[in-house]
């Protein structure tokens, strides 16, 4: 059974969705018959190398909220995130474009190392509060994951797998998938949003009893 995953590194709702996936995939009986591959999205196409000011001040933005709202918002975002072991530090965290990431994480789908990759990206993103538009810290993390260093480097410098990504996110379209993280089982049935785990295992045992269905993605989930 095949599971594709489309989601952003931007996006804190995914690392939340991928620890809750983790949890359900744990659960479910045929576990070890579940292939799981991560697609690319990106939230913001024209984000720049870093965007300036806080993550507040963008949600604010955003939104048309107070900047105090848009903090709260944050707060919201962050205690989820705890519930699930990971521990955000939105208030610190750098933002640019997330599209040489998602490169990097189709190079190590090719090296099997999307997962580990994925883990790494998210941790460096919404923890450590690294900016991932910069070749040099997407080098530094990839070699944490067992990736060449070299390799890496020269890929980041052209413009390999960008194809990739881009067919990645078309295909996105043609699934009507606006937000992210997306869950499709087989590509023909489907979850949106950072569900609870218990909802995740009964996709996953939906599809495995040949069920169908996508369920159209919800923007508030991204």
């Amino acid at each position: 059974m095949d599971v594709e995953i489309w989601s952003d590194i931007n996006c804190p709702w995914c690392y939340i969705g991928k620890r809750r996936f983790e949890t359900a995939l744990r659960r479910f009986a045929h576990s070890p018959e579940v292939t799981v591959t991560w697609r690319s999205f990106e939230l913001d196409p024209e984000a720049p190398a870093e965007t300036p000011g806080t993550g507040a001040e963008l949600l604010a933005g955003k939104y048309g909220v107070g900047l105090d709202r848009a903090r709260e918002m944050e707060r919201n975002v962050a205690a989820v995130a705890a519930g699930e072991g990971l521990a955000y530090d939105l208030e610190h965290a750098r933002i640019g474009s997330s599209f040489d990431a998602h490169r990097l994480l189709q190079w190590a789908r090719r090296r099997d190392r999307q997962d580990e990759m994925t883990e790494r990206l998210f941790a460096a993103r919404f923890v450590e509060g690294r900016l991932l538009s910069d070749a040099e810290t997407l080098v530094e993390l990839a070699v944490e994951v067992g990736l060449d260093a070299g390799e890496v480097r020269a890929m980041l410098a052209g413009d390999e797998l960008a194809s990739a990504v881009r067919a990645d996110e078309a295909t996105a379209r043609q699934l009507g998938i606006t937000g992210v993280p997306m869950f499709v089982v087989d590509r023909r049935i489907g979850m949106s949003g950072a569900q609870p785990a218990e909802q995740l295992l009964a996709l996953l045992e939906h599809a495995w009893e040949g069920g169908g269905g996508v369920d159209q993605p919800r923007t508030d989930a991204a």
